[in-house]
């Protein structure tokens, strides 16, 4: 079978990841164990990875065990409360909060202290119970409303006054869509434009690959809530895409002589898994 095979350069850990992961991996590395508040990854084979290395995932039920040990927090932030909690424990932490969430958190502390005072509203939209959108919420005191779709902009008080953000790896279209509903019903209504700059880029670049081969292999886990809207928009340009999490997954009946197959994933897919995805496949095609 006559099929060429492409790895999308753009695809692959987003910096905040990759801090998270390279930080992980050093304290491992000298100390045979971490805790991680929750996955440092939401991709089911490289927390594997790392819990063979000595990784430990915890909840905040669990931190009443850890006094005196080490906890990582993972790129995707916490709420003030989380600090209070694992502080009054005599945790230590390694945080890796990502630069750009850290700065939207600010923001968004900020944009609530103006909006108390004149009785207002800051709306968030992403999605609900993500651990990012959590931090976020952390920072109104959890008085901060959270939209999902544009089904729940019923939920906002539109006589208010609103400052409204987004989750950092939501689809920029989807929401430009909000924005300019929002727009249209809001007496008073200040949009702030949070989406990762790197995470906006990626859309782009991965349409172009989508439309430049004639199938897609988008590689993730499943519970990855960056992993649905870019496999979503290569679905919408390239019906001829499926959503795996490794190789083994791969139908043979997917493919067509000629083909020429790209393979790409969410800001959680290593490049490793990307790299092995394409040797693995390689192989099963010469015994096609």
């Amino acid at each position: 079978m006559n099929v060429t095979l492409e790895i999308d350069s753009s695809s692959g850990f987003c910096p905040g990841v990759v801090n998270a992961v390279r930080r992980a991996e050093d304290h491992l590395a000298l100390h045979g164990t971490l805790h991680s508040l929750g996955p440092i990854v939401h991709n089911s084979l490289e927390i594997d990875r790392l819990r063979d290395k000595g990784l430990r995932i915890v909840d905040l039920d669990s931190i009443d065990n850890l006094s005196g040990r080490v906890l990582l927090i993972r790129a995707h932030g916490e709420p003030p409360s989380t600090y209070e909690a694992v502080t009054a424990k005599g945790i230590t932490l390694i945080d890796c909060t990502c630069p750009v969430v850290l700065r939207l958190q600010e923001k968004v502390r900020k944009a609530f202290l103006r909006m108390e005072k004149v009785g207002g509203t800051v709306v968030i939209f992403g999605k609900h119970g993500h651990a990012e959108v959590n931090g976020l919420v952390g920072q109104t005191e959890g008085r901060a409303v959270v939209i999902g779709n544009s089904d729940e902009i019923s939920d906002v008080d539109f006589s208010r006054p609103i400052e409204l953000f987004s989750q950092t790896t939501k689809d920029p279209v989807e929401y430009d869509a909000i924005v300019k509903i929002m727009r249209a019903r809001a007496k008073d209504l200040k949009v702030h434009n949070t989406i990762c700059a790197q995470v906006s880029n990626r859309h782009k670049s991965l349409v172009n690959f989508a439309r430049s081969h004639s199938m897609i292999l988008f590689i993730s886990g499943r519970e990855s809530s960056n992993g649905k809207v870019l496999f979503d928009l290569c679905k919408s340009v390239n019906p001829r895409s499926w959503w795996i999490e490794d190789a083994s997954q791969v139908d043979p009946a997917w493919i067509r002589d000629g083909d020429t197959i790209g393979i790409c994933g969410a800001t959680s897919t290593p490049a490793w898994q990307l790299e092995e995805a394409m040797e693995s496949l390689s192989y099963r095609l010469k015994l096609i």
